[in-house]
């Protein structure tokens, strides 16, 4: 069985990388799907995003992929009907009850499964990484070198 893994990954932390791996456990396959136009303003381009995930996800299982729009239509053109969600927090689930929820509406056939992010990750998000690293602290446990060295020659330092 396939899952879709959406998600800005503006930039991929080691967060992320724990649901991907735990998800294939899980499943068959894991398709990241990175999307262009996130409603914030990203940091990578949309293909340095999907580049920096191949470049630190190391699966045959696990493949990157790019799409516009809505997930669920995404979802429905691959033939995949499960979305996974990861959850750091109780504060991050209001927000993917919400989307899940709307996702539902829009697609009867398309499931949320969420996954929660090992204790050891739970406190990293993508928005605290880029707020550290400008700040000029330590955010050697937060994403992997290849993407510090991105974010070094995106942001300088």
């Amino acid at each position: 069985m396939k899952v879709i893994y959406p998600g800005t990954f503006d930039p991929v932390t080691f967060g992320h990388i724990d649901i991907i791996e735990r998800a294939l456990k899980v499943f068959d396959e894991v398709v990241v799907a990175v999307v262009r136009a996130p409603s914030k303003d990203a940091l990578f381009s949309f293909e340095e995003r999907i580049d920096l995930v191949k470049a630190v996800v190391d699966s045959k299982r696990v493949s990157v992929d790019g799409f516009d729009g809505l997930i669920v239509e995404y979802a429905r053109r691959r033939g995949i009907n499960v979305l996974l969600r990861g959850l750091r927090m109780l504060s991050d689930f209001e927000y993917e009850f919400q989307m899940a929820l709307t996702n539902r509406k829009l697609d009867s056939s398309i499931e949320t499964m969420y996954l929660m992010t090992g204790e050891d990750h739970s406190y990293i998000s993508s928005r605290l990484l880029k707020e550290v690293f400008v700040n000029g602290g330590d955010v050697s446990h937060f994403a992997p070198q290849t993407v510090i060295r991105a974010m070094e020659n995106k942001l300088g330092r």
